[in-house]
C-alpha cells in the first residue's frame, strides 16, 4: 500500500510540475493537489527535487528500454525511425506529464543541479540514436542524400515530443494511430502525387 500511495503522489506531482514548472511549484501545492498536508508529503519524499528526479528517471528508464529494443532489432533505417516514433508516442501516452517536464525542465535541471547530470547524458543518447539512424539511412539510400541530418533530427525530435502538450490518453486516437498518421506525413508527405 505505501508503494501504491507513493506512485499516486508522484503522478500528482508530475501533473503539478508539468502545469506550473519546477521552479514555480511548491511542496505545499503538490500536497494540496494530493489532498494532504505538506508535512505529510515529507513522509514519502525528502524534497520536490527527489520527486521530479523519480518522475524523470522512471520515464527515461522505460523509454530507453523501448528504444534499446528497437535499436537492437536489426531493422532498416526507415523501420527504425518508424519504431522509434511509435515508441515515443507510446511513452507520451504512458508518461505525458513526465514528457512535458522533461521538455520544459531538463536543460535547466541538468545545468543547475548535479543530481540531474543524467539528463544531459540522455540528450546525447537521444541524438546518437536518431542521428545514427538517419546517417545510416542516407548512406544506404533509404533517405535523400541532400538531407541535412541534424535539421531532420531536430524536426523529428521536436515535432514528436511537442505532442505531450496536446495529447490526452484515452482520446480519439491512441499512440499507435497518431504515430502512423505522423509517419505518413513525415515520410510520405501530405500532398497528392501526380
Amino acid at each position: 500500500m505505501p508503494e501504491e500511495r507513493r506512485g499516486e503522489l508522484l503522478a500528482t506531482a508530475a501533473e503539478v510540475f508539468a502545469a506550473q514548472g519546477y521552479n514555480a511549484t511548491t511542496v505545499r501545492q503538490i500536497a494540496d493537489a494530493a489532498g494532504m498536508l505538506a508535512g505529510s508529503l515529507y513522509y514519502h519524499f525528502d524534497s520536490k527535487e527527489s520527486m521530479v528526479d523519480e518522475i524523470l528517471t522512471a520515464f527515461l528508464d522505460e523509454l530507453w528500454a523501448g528504444y534499446d529494443a528497437v535499436l537492437e532489432a536489426g531493422l532498416g533505417p526507415r523501420e527504425t525511425i518508424e519504431a522509434l516514433v511509435t515508441e515515443s508516442f507510446r511513452e507520451i501516452d504512458r508518461h505525458r506529464a513526465a514528457v512535458a517536464i522533461y521538455q520544459k525542465e531538463a536543460r535547466h535541471l541538468a545545468d543547475r543541479h548535479p543530481r540531474f547530470g543524467y539528463l544531459a547524458d540522455a540528450r546525447l543518447r537521444f541524438a546518437g540514436a536518431w542521428l545514427g539512424t538517419l546517417e545510416r539511412g542516407v548512406a544506404d539510400g533509404t533517405f535523400r542524400a541532400d538531407l541535412d541530418i541534424r535539421l531532420a533530427y531536430r524536426f523529428l525530435r521536436d515535432t514528436v515530443w511537442v505532442a505531450a502538450s496536446w495529447y490526452r490518453p484515452g482520446a480519439r486516437h491512441g499512440p499507435e494511430e497518431i504515430a502512423r498518421q505522423y509517419l505518413s506525413m513525415v515520410l510520405d508527405g501530405i500532398a497528392l502525387r501526380d
